[in-house]
């Protein structure tokens, strides 16, 4: 009997211990951590996934100017000092559209606007006439082409790409006039389609659109310039008498 009263007997009510059900808490008396939701459980996964990346490796012909051109160019003309050597300092590229705005065909800078872009890897600039021209229908103020100015690292993967791709695509290629320097040393060439770049897709172009590249250089004469171009692989003619 005294066994079935002990059984039978309330126990007193008090704290309830650590890991019991209820309160929130679960296995082994710690609390579940919410999930967050939307916005902040993506930015908790790129957080956890951001792992430092390594910069991107230098242009080539960075180093093709540091170890080959400097040397070649100090012992052809003898600089003493080695800031004293011709570098290239920007590469501008232009499109005329003149002719395509004035007939008022539409939708031709866009298009040229992109292509450029696509080329330089920049976004180009409107150019707009500075005064009006009765003879060829152009207004001032009237936006008649577009222009890239390229320096540092983009300049010399442009510079890359064109010596490599773009000029061997060109047809019945016999090389580049040497004598297209001005007397600052800087040199000025050009294209008459767009589509020697193979970053244009030859297959969307509608029509043919030429450019302008000058080579902005820091040569104090035109045969500074034109030895700094050729160090870096510039195709000149040699048929043709030097100025």
């Amino acid at each position: 009997m005294a066994e079935d009263k002990d059984k039978h007997e309330k126990k007193p009510k008090g704290p309830k211990p650590e890991g019991a059900k209820g309160g929130g808490a679960g296995k082994g008396g710690e609390k579940k951590a919410r999930k967050p939701k939307g916005a902040a459980a993506e930015a908790q996964a790129e957080v956890a996934d951001d792992t430092p990346q390594q910069p991107a490796p230098p242009p080539r012909l960075i180093a093709t100017y540091r170890e080959q051109v400097v040397p070649a160019l100090t012992q052809r003309f003898g600089y003493k000092n080695r800031l004293a050597v011709p570098r290239l300092e920007k590469i501008v590229i232009s499109m005329g559209l003149g002719k395509a705005v004035t007939a008022g065909e539409k939708g031709k800078m866009e298009q040229a606007e992109k292509e450029l872009g696509v080329i330089a890897g920049q976004k180009p600039v409107r150019c707009k006439a500075k005064k009006s021209v009765a003879n060829f229908k152009v207004r001032e103020g009237q936006e008649t082409g577009l222009k890239v100015t390229l320096r540092g690292n983009r300049m010399y993967e442009f510079l890359d790409r064109l010596i490599a791709l773009a000029i061997p695509r060109v047809k019945d290629f016999r090389g580049l006039n040497p004598n297209g320097f001005d007397k600052a040393g800087n040199y000025n060439f050009g294209f008459t389609e767009q589509t020697v770049f193979p970053e244009v897709d030859s297959a969307a172009v509608t029509f043919p659109q030429g450019m302008n590249i000058t080579m902005v250089t820091s040569a104090r004469s035109i045969d500074e310039g034109r030895e700094l171009l050729r160090a870096f692989g510039f195709p000149f003619r040699t048929d043709a008498k030097e100025k």
